[in-house]
């Protein structure tokens, strides 16, 4: 499976940003999104999910530098292929050009993995000084975005209630600066404004001009002193259990390799999703040969519910953590950085040739305790204000099987463990196995572990997944999931047990045309709610079905249709759900424009369908189609001239089983949502 799946835009901002002109005309960053997320239909926000992902691959790899750990943190190549690349580099030497990488793989592979590659120009010293070489970088990029909903929603009225007044006007407001030299530096910002949210200045209530500011400074490869972070960082070792990156890809269409997670430490973060990530200093120091220190030290605010004692007999706690990063209303400003969390973490790895371990000691700690409202199934979630966890992890490749593992252990509570393999039994095989079990009482704040939980907690779970290509016109993937509760969860009042698969068949007779067909099934143990009893259960079952076919009628003109749709039972009772649509994307000269029309029926909830619609640069719309209406966008790009490109988006969403979308201050009264987004990058 290694390979296919990126994210969308971040294969069109990749291929715009390098110094080299790769051919796009190869490359469908939409077909490379279904790879990604097969499933799209979970209660996550893709877009958050999207952008986190995408900093891991936004800027080019230095070719003749890159790492095995760096070229599986792609998820295109598999061990079999990154076998090959680095056996060519050390037989042939420094690659002159991207291109010879059509020497060792196949054009789909080729199109697929070299955006994300870069050859620097070995006339470009980096002897100079590092403020010398940031100026002079032309690897760099000012981006401006604006955004409207542009009927009026109940937040912004004067006959609003006071809890869901919104405090700022209705425009959402994102820019974005970065300039990196693979290999070398990178140094940027990030400020955004939400609708709803205000833009002042407030030291006292960490308010500086914008509602959310990220920035940061990386210095890499000086001498013994590998990678030094100063401000907003995330990291990534072993599996993930204990430090894990804000996203990383689980189960999906193409089933082997992101199994595995890549331990490629400390990254800056440059997402705009408010949580998951470190501020402070991360550094990795080379001790030996072989030993590698890496550390980090972060201090930073967090959202959270504070309650306060009315009697005062006891100190103020902590009752939930705010996640959706909003601050419009009085209470989501109450809650804007009401706590302090530390971080401190070290991580001593040793790495000789295929094999790579390494132990991790994590401590994490709040000035605020923890209190949750207790619940039949909140048990054994964390409470407190500390946290340590301490495990080790190993890897190992040989040949072309890749051997992971990680475990952990919360110091007086649970342990979680994840041992796996990806192996490509032959060229037109892969397959990956991997065990997971997470205690009812393992707790990890950072982690992005394969779990179905949103949490690697109270798990048990075994996969298997497969990739065959029959040829280069005809592959088969798929994978199947057994997993089991020991403890009550969320929704689930009683221990449960449940099972996943999915297969899916690509065609390719040409390279203007691909197809595929898709099948997924999740078994889940479920609260009926029959007679009000939550604690009656029975067994959910989510099943998909998709058909997809993307074309070309000429290099300019390309189209895709496709068609969704799902079923959910449960207690004797099955809802349906299906989107139709059809997408068409033109290019003339400077301009190009894409737009879809598509129609969408769902009996509830449980059968929304996420379906990705195509965005301006480094931006990603993921919604989910519920009810019953009419979706339609149209996207505009002008490329001003090499320095600027300017976007225009409008999207429309008409409901024909309602006369009010929304709910509190998002609330609209009508059956139709406008919105419109303007867009400019900047290249110095």
């Amino acid at each position: 499976m290694k390979g296919l799946f990126f994210i969308v835009l971040a294969l069109e901002c990749a291929c715009q940003l390098y110094s080299q002109d790769i051919p796009r005309k190869d490359i469908n960053p939409a077909n490379l999104v279904d790879e990604i997320f097969a499933a799209q239909d979970l209660d996550l926000d893709y877009q958050d999910l999207y952008e986190n992902y995408l900093q891991l691959i936004s800027n080019p790899l230095n070719l003749n530098v890159v790492t095995e750990e760096q070229l599986r943190s792609l998820y295109i190549l598999s061990q079999e292929q990154i076998n090959l690349l680095v056996k060519y580099r050390q037989q042939s030497g420094p690659f002159i050009s991207v291109y010879e990488l059509q020497t060792i793989f196949d054009r789909d592979t080729f199109s697929k993995v070299v955006p994300f590659l870069t050859v620097p120009d070995p006339t470009r010293s980096i002897n100079h000084s590092i403020l010398r070489r940031v100026v002079n970088e032309q690897n760099n990029y000012l981006l401006l975005r604006w955004g409207k909903t542009l009927e009026q929603q109940k937040g912004y009225t004067e006959n609003a209630s006071p809890s869901t007044r919104y405090a700022g006007t209705p425009d959402k407001f994102y820019a974005r600066f970065r300039t990196s030299k693979a290999g070398d530096f990178s140094l940027g910002f990030t400020v955004k404004k939400d609708a709803g949210e205000t833009i002042s200045w407030n030291p006292a209530k960490k308010y500086y001009g914008f509602d959310y500011l990220s920035f940061h400074l990386q210095t890499l490869n000086k001498g013994k002193l590998k990678n030094l972070i100063i401000g907003d960082f995330q990291a990534q070792f072993g599996q993930g259990i204990t430090l894990g990156s804000a996203f990383g890809i689980g189960k999906n269409g193409e089933a082997v390799t992101t199994m595995r997670r890549a331990n490629i430490g400390f990254s800056p973060y440059t997402s705009i999703y408010e949580a998951g990530y470190f501020r402070g200093a991360a550094v990795s120091y080379v001790l030996t040969k072989y030993l590698t220190l890496h550390s980090l030290a972060s201090l930073r605010g967090r959202d959270g519910s504070v309650q306060q004692d009315t009697l005062a007999t006891t100190a103020d706690y902590l009752s939930s953590f705010s996640y959706t990063g909003l601050h419009r209303t009085t209470a989501e400003l109450a809650n804007r950085n009401s706590i302090t969390e530390s971080n401190v973490a070290g991580i001593l790895q040793f790495k000789k040739q295929s094999l790579d371990l390494g132990v991790i000691v994590h401590h994490t700690q709040f000035n605020t305790s923890l209190q949750r409202t207790p619940s039949v199934y909140n048990g054994f979630y964390f409470n407190g204000d500390r946290n340590t966890n301490a495990g080790a992890y190993l890897n190992y490749n040989f040949s072309n099987f890749s051997f992971f593992s990680e475990f952990t252990q919360t110091i007086n509570n649970g342990r979680g463990l994840v041992a796996g393999l990806l192996a490509s039994l032959t060229p037109k095989l892969d397959v990956s196995l991997l065990y997971r079990k997470y205690d009812k009482n393992f707790h990890s704040f950072y982690s992005n572990a394969i779990a179905e939980n949103s949490v690697p907690q109270n798990e048990t779970g075994i996969y298997w997944g497969w990739k065959y290509s029959f040829t280069k016109k005809y592959s088969f993937t798929g994978y199947f999931d057994l997993f089991s509760f020991p403890w009550l969860k969320y929704r689930s009042y009683s221990p449960s047990y449940g099972s996943e698969w999915l297969v899916r068949f690509n065609y390719k007779p040409s390279k203007t045309v691909s197809l595929f067909l898709q099948a997924r099934e999740e078994s889940k143990q479920r609260n009926t709610g029959i007679a009000n009893n939550f604690y009656l259960t029975d067994n959910g079952i989510k099943r998909s079905y998709w058909i997809n076919c993307d074309y070309a009628a000429s290099p300019q003109l390309t189209f895709r249709s496709r068609a969704q749709f799902s079923g959910y039972s449960l207690a004797g009772n099955t809802t349906r759900g299906m989107v139709l649509l059809q997408d068409i994307s033109y290019t003339f000269g400077r301009f190009s424009v894409s737009g879809r029309y598509a129609l969408f029926d769902t009996d509830d909830y449980d059968n929304r369908l996420y379906v990705y619609e195509q965005d301006a640069w480094l931006n990603f719309t993921f919604p989910a189609y519920f009810g019953k209406g009419i979706r339609n966008y149209l996207l505009l790009q002008y490329r001003v001239n090499s320095k600027t490109d300017l976007w225009l988006r409008w999207s429309k969403t008409h409901y024909t089983d309602r006369t009010v979308i929304g709910s509190g201050g998002d609330t609209i009264a009508g059956d139709t949502k406008n919105d419109v987004k303007l867009q400019a990058r900047i290249r110095f």
